[in-house]
């Protein structure tokens, strides 16, 4: 009866781990800060951890299906706030925010550490 419940027991803390979003973890930022995108509730929140704006939340991200997110995203230099989008392609994780319905664009790739 111990082994059953045991190997249970460990199928389920694999599985846990196997529900995790690619998207959570430490990303290298263009300017070689480090970023930590993790789940803060129903979203992916992305905060600086290394750099000028170190403890920074600069972006909140919800998934979208595909591999793509959407959400916000915060310049950390003036504190304004974007629409967001973001895609994820193995180890790296192309974010950026628009203006004026999409018109003006600013995007950044990141690369997982």
């Amino acid at each position: 009866m111990l082994k059953p419940m045991l190997a249970a027991s460990l199928l389920l803390a694999a599985t846990g781990a196997a529900f995790a979003d690619p998207i959570e973890g430490q990303w290298r930022t263009r300017s070689g800060s480090t970023a930590e995108i993790a789940d803060c509730g129903g979203a992916y929140c992305i905060t600086m951890k290394t750099g000028p704006h170190a403890g920074k939340e600069i972006g909140r991200f919800s998934a979208a299906g595909g591999g793509s997110y959407t959400g916000t995203v915060t310049d950390p230099a003036s504190d304004k706030t974007y629409k967001g989008k973001g895609s994820l392609d193995g180890n790296s994780f192309r974010m950026g925010g628009c203006v004026l319905g999409g018109l003006i664009c600013r995007n950044e790739t990141w690369t997982r550490m």
